[in-house]
């Protein structure tokens, strides 16, 4: 006789499978509202709040490097370990309380502003010496860049926007130590609300959590998870982030490599596809004869590198289900993060439950479309960004549909004079191509109907190993 318990429909086996891996959420779920009860946290419905007039969000100022990665590996990573230990490691992550942030509504879009410091505390040794760190110092944190993550859980999407730090702002506090306008990154010594504050005034984006990570938090978090696959096109390196990639392909990067790239603004690569890279200080002469060639583009190009770093590691992320790799990651993750107090382990949960196959074809990226100027800042003629309308306010719009606040401090054009912002309507639901200006300060605007940005092709890109 035919031994047939295995050999059932497929229909049969999918409708177990299904009824197990809703009782498996359902049991996260629960697990993370025990956890709110026992720390004293009380979930109740959300409202959208209002804003009074003349009043906008207060928030603390701090900085931003890339920390999309280190939520979404969290994320990710809640969804298959040991969750006992998820629930005490939560327990160990510094929080931050920010003033000025909005109320969401529950399973609707909301915004995280991530910051990227460039904190040096907690390094020591070679890598100390390789990020600047100078020894028995504790030099202070600038911004490098700052992202806003928009997650909309209803669609299973999620954006990503870099705000240059070279960018003018209308500043909010702090008029007599920088000026009336700014760059943005002057707000970030203050804290994280002060940046948030002023994010919201200017360009009318709700803040709604907060995130921040140092230079020890972006390498504990990549070597947690076993590092990331970058394609590199060409050998590449920048002799100020300390990046050394002596072969073109797909390969692991680790360790201090993993800063390195995301930290990279003066970006060489080598078209003869050799590592020949002089041990000492060249000139730019003498690189192009080795066959180095220079990315002009400064922040601009560092944001690309952190995209592509931040899709590598959500893909990595995504493939581990290991308990032991995954508690590794959670016991990293206290050091060198700042989580908001707003964030608690029920929610994380309930986004694990949401986004653990998430396509990173879904991820959006953008950057805030401007032009170069040079304004007087301090009596002194600098090179900044300004603003581009109306193309910032239609990306705006386009992102953040009806979440989009009106501004109470917008940013100055390049005669410092405040810009009037367009009205733009809100797009309908059923829109499916979006419009991105991406301003370089070495070409003219680019206008395209993707979302996602145009990487130079000498740039990293995520890749799978064969």
């Amino acid at each position: 006789m035919v031994d047939r318990r295995h050999s059932g429909p497929n229909g049969s086996r999918r409708q177990e499978n299904a009824k197990r891996k809703l009782a498996n959420e359902q049991r996260l779920v629960a697990l993370g509202e025990a956890v709110d009860r026992k720390n004293g946290i009380e979930r109740r419905p959300r409202r959208v709040a209002t804003r009074t007039s003349g009043s906008g969000p207060r928030i603390t100022k701090r900085r931003a490097i890339m920390i999309a990665i280190i939520i979404a590996g969290l994320i990710l990573s809640l969804t298959g370990g040991s969750y006992i230990y998820a629930q005490l490691k939560f327990g160990s992550i510094q929080k931050i309380n920010v003033e000025g942030e909005l109320p969401t509504i529950s399973g609707e879009p909301f915004n995280i502003l991530e910051i990227g410091s460039d904190s040096r505390v907690g390094i020591t040794g070679k890598l100390g010496s390789q990020t600047g760190a100078a020894p028995g110092q504790t030099p202070g944190q600038r911004s490098d860049s700052v992202k806003i993550m928009h997650v909309d859980p209803g669609k299973g999407t999620i954006s990503v926007l870099s705000i240059p730090r070279d960018l003018m702002v209308t500043l909010v506090q702090n008029q007599s130590l920088y000026g009336t306008y700014n760059r943005i990154n002057v707000n970030f010594s203050s804290g994280p609300s002060l940046l948030a504050q002023t994010i919201t005034a200017n360009f009318g984006i709700p803040i709604n959590y907060t995130i921040s990570v140092s230079f020890q938090g972006l390498i504990n978090a990549a070597d947690a998870i076993g590092g990331v696959y970058l394609n590199f096109p060409y050998p590449s390196a920048d002799p100020y982030s300390g990046l050394r990639i002596h072969q073109a392909g797909c390969q692991l990067v680790t360790g201090f490599q993993t800063l390195a790239v995301s930290r990279s603004r003066h970006f060489y690569y080598n078209v003869r596809g050799i590592w020949n890279w002089p041990r000492y200080g060249a000139s730019d002469s003498t690189l192009r004869s080795l066959g180095w060639y220079y990315d002009g583009t400064s922040d601009f190009g560092r944001i690309d590198r952190q995209n592509a770093f931040m899709e590598a590691f959500i893909m990595r992320a995504k493939g581990l289900y290991n308990p032991l790799t995954i508690n590794k990651l959670l016991s990293k993750i206290p050091e060198g993060i700042q989580l908001d107090s707003k964030l608690s382990l029920n929610e994380l949960i309930g986004l694990a439950v949401k986004f653990h196959r998430f396509n990173i074809a879904n991820l959006n990226t953008y950057t805030m479309p401007n032009y170069s100027a040079i304004v007087q800042l301090g009596g002194i003629p600098q090179d900044v960004l300004i603003l581009n309308e109306p193309s910032a306010q239609q990306m705006l719009t386009t992102m953040f549909g009806s979440q989009l606040l009106s501004p109470t401090n917008p940013p100055p054009n390049a005669k410092l004079q405040p810009i009037v912002i367009p009205t733009i309507t809100v797009p309908s639901s059923t829109t499916t191509t979006t419009t991105a200006t991406k301003t370089k300060k070495h070409s003219p605007t680019t206008t395209t109907t993707n979302p996602t940005q145009v990487v130079p092709s000498y740039d990293p890109k995520p890749c799978v190993p064969k």
